[in-house]
């Protein structure tokens, strides 16, 4: 076996959930601070590849694949079923750590209950990208990959403010053994899934850093588009790792997800207390925590079935169907609104379809399209109010 686990809290009795690694990272410095809350919800293990972290001193010299990870970490779980337990697990991964998610995806969805890939992609660069770094930490090893690593890994400002965390995951990296990280580089070389993202019928959440140059917001959007039952979130001011830059919010949708969409077996339905949990973890991913717990708390003995309604048959219902991704749920939203001329919902869904990754240019088109279809005079107000809805993001 190429991969050592890591137990990183919760108890056996609880769901299993497995978090894989990014290249060049520690299970224990990538995940340690999202692990946390997650903990109180399930069994939380981790893995460390070849070369790297607790698994450093057993560095493999055979080849090694996206395959055979996948195939050694189903073999961690299996050991880890042998003290009784569901055979179903939950799985959350960053960079290559999401490419595993989505090799286990094809290899084994009866065993997996759901998929967060996190800053990852059906294929991650390039083969002469993978080519070129394994050849440089070959021949002047992992601390030479350091100084560079720091600007692609963190967003702006991160390593200033918070210095430990990124000094331990540097440290991480330049302690990594040379072979083991170039393996894994010849594995990504060979890794694209592309092709068969349409077989994937595990439900996957994509989480994006809208800062990440490695694997940027449309390599998550594919996948999300790609397979059977996918749902794209954006992180605002986050780059490649992102349980180490937002681990609340990245435990959050991670347990959110993991929580709102399993089942305990095919072609089960989902109960009603199911939708509404699912209902509203995609509320808050995309309207916000601050507006939900606003509107929430403003709920009143009158108002309140409703709010209960909107969330299980609105966003429970609709917003968590396979059939559209919710960039294009929000473009069809804000085509809706203007022409029905609901200005105040029509500022919330500017914002939250930012947070579905429809960008400025985009919301302009649409908005000039409506003015063909709708009229000028919809149009105009929507302008309008769009203008205040980005001037408040900071995006005007």
């Amino acid at each position: 076996m190429t991969v050592t686990a890591v137990r990183l809290g919760g108890r056996p009795d609880q769901p299993l959930l497995v978090l894989g690694p990014a290249l060049g990272t520690s299970a224990t410095a990538l995940w340690s601070a999202a692990a946390h809350g997650l903990a109180q919800h399930f069994h939380v293990v981790s893995w460390d590849l070849p070369g790297h972290g607790h698994n450093r001193l057993s560095s493999t010299r055979e080849p090694v694949s996206i395959e055979t990870l996948a195939a050694d970490v189903l073999a961690v779980v299996d050991e880890l079923r042998e003290g009784g337990g569901s055979t179903r697990f939950h799985y959350a991964g960053d960079s290559v750590g999401g490419a595993v998610g989505l090799q286990l995806a094809l290899d084994a969805p009866d065993q997996l209950a759901s998929a967060t890939v996190l800053c990852s992609g059906a294929r991650i660069g390039s083969p002469d990208l993978w080519a070129e770094r394994a050849s440089q930490v070959r021949s002047a090893g992992t601390p030479s990959l350091v100084a560079e690593s720091a600007g692609r890994w963190f967003a702006p400002g991160f390593l200033e403010r918070e210095p430990e965390r990124a000094s331990a995951l540097l440290h991480a990296l330049a302690d990594t053994d040379d072979e083991g990280y170039a393996a894994v580089c010849d594995a990504l070389a060979r890794f694209d899934l592309r092709a068969r993202l349409t077989e994937v019928e595990v439900s996957v959440l994509a989480v994006a850093g809208d800062r990440d140059r490695s694997t940027p917001t449309s390599s998550l959007a594919e996948v999300a588009e790609g397979v059977a039952r996918g749902r794209l979130v954006v992180l605002r001011g986050v780059g490649h790792l992102a349980p180490v830059e937002a681990p609340a919010e990245v435990g959050r949708l991670v347990r959110e997800h993991a929580l709102g969409h399993a089942t305990e077996g095919p072609g089960e339905t989902s109960t009603r207390d199911g939708a509404r949990a699912a209902g509203m973890a995609v509320r808050r991913e995309v309207l916000g925590d601050a507006h939900v717990d606003r509107a929430t708390a403003a709920a009143t003995d009158l108002t309140r079935d409703f709010q209960e309604f909107i969330t299980e048959y609105a966003w429970g219902g609709i917003w968590t169907r396979p059939g559209l991704d919710r960039r294009s749920r929000s473009l069809i939203t804000l085509t809706a609104l203007v022409a029905r001329g609901h200005q105040e919902e029509l500022a919330m869904h500017i914002r939250a379809a930012r947070t579905n990754g429809v960008t400025v240019e985009e919301i302009k088109e649409l908005l000039l399209q409506t003015a063909i279809y709708c009229g000028v005079p919809d149009a105009n107000t929507a302008f309008h109010t769009a203008q205040k809805a980005l001037d408040g993001l900071g995006e005007s």
